[in-house]
C-alpha cells in the first residue's frame, strides 16, 4: 500500500493540472484545453500501469490511429454528407461532444497517423456519469470540470490523485451503447442500421450477462500500482481480436456420399448475444469457407458463405460506407444466438480412398473498392502486410472421409 500511496502522490500534480504538460501540448492551446477536461491516458498510466498496458493492446487504443479509419474519415469529409465534421469522432473520440468547436484539431490529429490526442481512452469512459437511452444512438453525459472519476468498484482505494465514485452504470451494457448499438450516419436506415440485433432479448442477457461479462472479463490483479490484489476487470477488450473470438461460434459438419455426388451440411452456431458480425463498417463480414482436398491433398472443390450486409447508395450502387447507405440490398448477418444451416453439394472426389473436409469460420479481411484499399495500404506503415488485410480465424473443423467402394 505504501508503494501505491507514493505513486498516487506523484500523480496528484499531473492528473488535472498542466504541471507536466508535454511539449507538443504546449504548442497546441486547443489540445491543452481538451486534456485539462479529459486527462491524457499517459497521466493515468503513472498509477494504473496494468490497466494502461492492457488498454494499449486493445482496438479502443487505435480508434483514431488505424489506417482504415483515416481513409474512411477522408472519404466522409469529401462526401456530400460530410458536413457534420464531428460525426465520426462521436464514437472514435467521443469527447469531441464537449469540444465540437475544436473538431478540426481532432481531424488533423487523426490524419497525422500518430496522433498525440486520445481517441477512446481512460477519461472518455470514466468521466461518463449517465447514458441517455432515449436518444438514438444513446448519448453519454460527461462530468467534467471536477476531479471525480467513475467506476464499478464499491471498495475503491482513497487517494489524492482524484476522487472516485461507484456507479452501477459501469456494470451495465448501457455504458457501451453510445458507440456499439448503431451508427449515427446511417440513421435513415432505421432498424437495418442496428449493429447488435435483438441483443437485449438473448438468452445471455436474460441470464444476467452484460457486455462487460465477455468484453471486460474479470481477473485477479491490482487496479492501481501497489494496491492489494482483488477481482478487477480486464481492459484489453477482447472480441474480434483476442482469444474470446474462439468462443463466438461452433460448427457441426455432416458429410454424406451418394455415389458420384457428395453433400456436406454445416451447422453454424452463433454463441454470442448480438449480431455476428456487427456491420460497422459495412465491410465487416464473417466468412464460412469449405475446402475439399482429394488425392495428395489437392483442393478439388471450394465454396463459401458470407455473413454481413450489403448497402446501396443513392445511385443504387454497393457501398462500404454507412454515410452513403440509403438501402440494404442483402442481409445475411447471423442474428443473436442463431443457428444457420448451410448445404454444399459437389462431385465425389475420384482416384482416392479418402478425402479431407475443411470448414472454417473467420472474420473476413477488409474489402471494398480498389482505390479505398490502396489508400488503406498507403496509410499503413505495414503496407499490404497490415493485419487488416488478413482474415482472423474464429473456429475450424477438419475431418477425413472414406470414399468407400
Amino acid at each position: 500500500m505504501a508503494g501505491c500511496v507514493l505513486a498516487i502522490l506523484v500523480c496528484v500534480a499531473v492528473l488535472f493540472t498542466g504541471a507536466f504538460t508535454p511539449v507538443w501540448a504546449q504548442t497546441v492551446p486547443n489540445q491543452s484545453l481538451i486534456e485539462k477536461a479529459f486527462p491524457h491516458s499517459n497521466k493515468c498510466k503513472r498509477c494504473h500501469e496494468r490497466v494502461y498496458e492492457e488498454w494499449e493492446t486493445s482496438p479502443l487504443a487505435k480508434s483514431i490511429h488505424s489506417p482504415a479509419f483515416r481513409a474512411s474519415l477522408d472519404a466522409y469529409l469529401t462526401s456530400a454528407g460530410g458536413k457534420d465534421k464531428t460525426l465520426c469522432f462521436r464514437c472514435h473520440a467521443p469527447h469531441v461532444r464537449e469540444f465540437s468547436d475544436h473538431v478540426q484539431l481532432f481531424i488533423d490529429q487523426a490524419k497525422a497517423g500518430d496522433p498525440s490526442l486520445d481517441g477512446v481512452a481512460c477519461s472518455q469512459c470514466h468521466l461518463i456519469k449517465q447514458v441517455d437511452r432515449a436518444k438514438h444512438p444513446p448519448e453519454p453525459k460527461y462530468e467534467i470540470g471536477g476531479k471525480t472519476l467513475y467506476g464499478p468498484y464499491k471498495d475503491f482505494v482513497q487517494n489524492l490523485a482524484h476522487q472516485s465514485m461507484e456507479l452501477s452504470l459501469f456494470q451495465k451494457s448501457d455504458l457501451c451503447l453510445n458507440c456499439h448499438q448503431s451508427v449515427p450516419s446511417a440513421t435513415n436506415l432505421g432498424k437495418a442500421n442496428d449493429l447488435l440485433g435483438n441483443w437485449d432479448q438473448s438468452r445471455a442477457v436474460k441470464s444476467g450477462k452484460e457486455c462487460q461479462t465477455c468484453h471486460m472479463p474479470q481477473q485477479v490483479g491490482e487496479s492501481a500500482n501497489g494496491e492489494k490484489k482483488r477481482t478487477i476487470a480486464n481492459h484489453s477488450f477482447p472480441g474480434r481480436i483476442g482469444k474470446l473470438r474462439q468462443e463466438a461460434a461452433k460448427l457441426d459438419v455432416q458429410t454424406k456420399i451418394d455415389g458420384d455426388t457428395t453433400t456436406v451440411t454445416v451447422k453454424v452456431y452463433s454463441l454470442v448475444p448480438h449480431n455476428l458480425p456487427a456491420t460497422h463498417p459495412a465491410w465487416a463480414r464473417v466468412v464460412l469457407n469449405l475446402d475439399i482436398k482429394g488425392k495428395n491433398l489437392k483442393t478439388v472443390f471450394s465454396d463459401k458463405r458470407v455473413y454481413g450486409r450489403t448497402y446501396l447508395d443513392a445511385k443504387g450502387q454497393p457501398t462500404i460506407f454507412d454515410f452513403e447507405a440509403v438501402k440494404v440490398a442483402e442481409d445475411t448477418v447471423l442474428k443473436p444466438e442463431e443457428t444457420r444451416e448451410e448445404t454444399f453439394t459437389f462431385p465425389t472426389p475420384k482416384d482416392t480412398k479418402t478425402f479431407d473436409v475443411e470448414v472454417g469460420l473467420s472474420h473476413g479481411a477488409i474489402s471494398g473498392p480498389a482505390p479505398f484499399l490502396q489508400r488503406v495500404e498507403a496509410e499503413s506503415s505495414q503496407g499490404s502486410q497490415d493485419p487488416v488485410f488478413q482474415p482472423i480465424e474464429i473456429v475450424k473443423r477438419t475431418e477425413n472421409v472414406p470414399v468407400g467402394k
